[in-house]
């Protein structure tokens, strides 16, 4: 797969938009306002911010990673990874609530979006497992 045929991708789009959501919603919750700069982290919130932040970019770019890769032990680990990325991304919002963040419908609307993006990444994983080098 060429690079620029990866927006036609449909699970690097919803890669894309779990990436877009995380964002949104680590920036919402963070009490440091230099979070996006991921500068100095003051707080166990602001730690979880930033991790979510840089997991959801994480499998965007392993997304990218496995669609390009021609090397099946590549795209094996990319896809490895890409799982353990969204597991953590659960968890961080099992950590946001446990922490006391009233507004719980944006920590759901992040669940909603994993599980969308988990959906497709399956049924394109199949693919990528049973592709021919």
């Amino acid at each position: 797969m060429e690079r620029n045929s990866l927006n036609s991708l449909g699970v690097y789009r919803k890669s894309l938009a779990l990436r877009d959501m995380s964002e949104a919603v680590a920036a919402y919750f963070t009490q440091n306002r230099e979070i996006l700069s991921l500068r100095k982290i003051d707080s166990f919130r602001d730690d979880i911010s930033k991790s979510l932040m840089a997991d959801a970019d994480l499998i965007t770019k392993e997304v990218e990673q496995a669609a390009l890769s021609n090397c099946y032990s590549s795209r094996m680990r990319s896809l490895s990874y890409v799982n353990i990325m969204t597991r953590n991304i659960l968890a961080y919002c099992n950590g946001l609530e446990r922490d006391g963040v009233k507004e719980k419908e944006y920590l759901n609307l992040l669940r909603k979006e994993i599980r969308i993006f988990r959906v497709s990444f399956k049924k394109w994983r199949k693919s990528l497992i049973n592709k021919n080098d």
